[in-house]
């Protein structure tokens, strides 16, 4: 089994540690902070108990949390790793510094991913040491409950690396795509931030409420996009298949493209107004509370998709 370090243990960093752990990997944690290695401890465990009461552990939590230790360095931490795993403050300084340390440290050939979520790799990650064997990880938080990785590239990262991390990100029972070049905000966030500003210019030009965008969503586009994506979709939803939808609905497709306002220059007040509605539902007081509740729906879901794949059609 390899030996992975965690690199950063606040909420992405720890929700690693879960993944390397349950698939049998011995995880080492740092921090610039220790008292953040302490506290994550602890944090991992009530992850693998949720996992464990869902039925979605193989092995016993303590087993599993015994494969996971702290250290004092980042020496320690990364001196006989296989995988090292960076998810430090969303910051390109602070990045460039830590890859550095970590190139330096590490084996020649262990591989250095970052969890960033909107850094181009290239900013922080091609000026160390041995930089093909450094690449883009970002994952979806918390990745040990939701499975898909984006893998990107920095431009110079090998395709032995690329195709490493791949097959040890499917090892893990992660989800991963590739990305052969740069772009902003990689795949997940480009479409999560496009559909947020349209949604932001249709409330804010008074189509609808805030809660009404949700429930199109989740009474609507939530359902079909669960188990198939958006080409899956319009492939289904007409006889003759993505082409036939295109047919029939391309030109209403331009038409709404043209007209959608992804670059909306919403105001801080509407940003207030939609706070306000969303605290009415989900007050602010309550979000850990509602943020385990969304978790166990996400374990839900998980399980409706598995469902689903058995009785796809043979």
């Amino acid at each position: 089994m390899a030996r992975t370090a965690c690199i950063g243990t606040g909420n992405v960093g720890r929700a690693w540690a879960v993944v390397f752990a349950r698939a049998g990997h011995e995880v080492v944690l740092y921090d610039q902070d220790p008292a953040q290695v302490a506290a994550a401890l602890p944090l991992i465990k009530v992850t693998l108990q949720q996992l464990h009461s869902e039925g979605l552990l193989e092995d016993g939590v303590d087993e599993i949390l015994s494969r996971i230790r702290g250290c004092v360095t980042l020496a320690e931490a990364v001196g006989d790793a296989h995988h090292i795993q960076e998810s430090v403050r969303e910051d390109v300084e602070i990045k460039r510094a830590v890859a550095s340390a970590i190139a330096d440290l590490a084996p020649a050939d262990a591989v250095i991913a970052s969890s960033t979520s909107a850094l181009p790799g290239s900013t922080f990650l091609t000026h160390i040491a041995q930089p093909e064997r450094a690449l883009v990880a970002h994952p979806v938080n918390p990745p040990s409950l939701i499975p898909l990785v984006e893998l990107c590239t920095t431009g110079i990262t090998s395709a032995e690396v690329m195709a490493r991390t791949k097959a040890f990100m499917e090892s893990l029972a992660m989800k991963p795509v590739v990305l052969n070049k740069e772009i902003d905000g990689f795949l997940l966030n480009r479409l999560q931030y496009t559909l947020v500003a349209e949604a932001l210019h249709l409330v804010g030009e008074g189509y609808c409420s805030a809660a009404d965008i949700d429930r199109v969503m989740t009474e609507g586009l939530a359902l079909r996009w669960l188990s198939i994506g958006p080409f899956a979709t319009a492939h289904l939803n007409a006889t003759q298949g993505f082409a036939g939808f295109v047919a029939q609905l391309g030109p209403m497709m331009r038409k709404m493209g043209a007209s959608a306002k992804t670059d909306y220059d919403w105001p801080q007040s509407l940003a207030d107004e939609i706070h306000a509605e969303m605290a009415e539902s989900f007050p602010v007081k309550d979000i850990a509370a509602w943020q385990a509740w969304r978790d166990k729906r996400i374990l839900a879901a998980r399980k409706a998709q598995a469902e689903g794949k058995s009785e796809q059609p043979k």
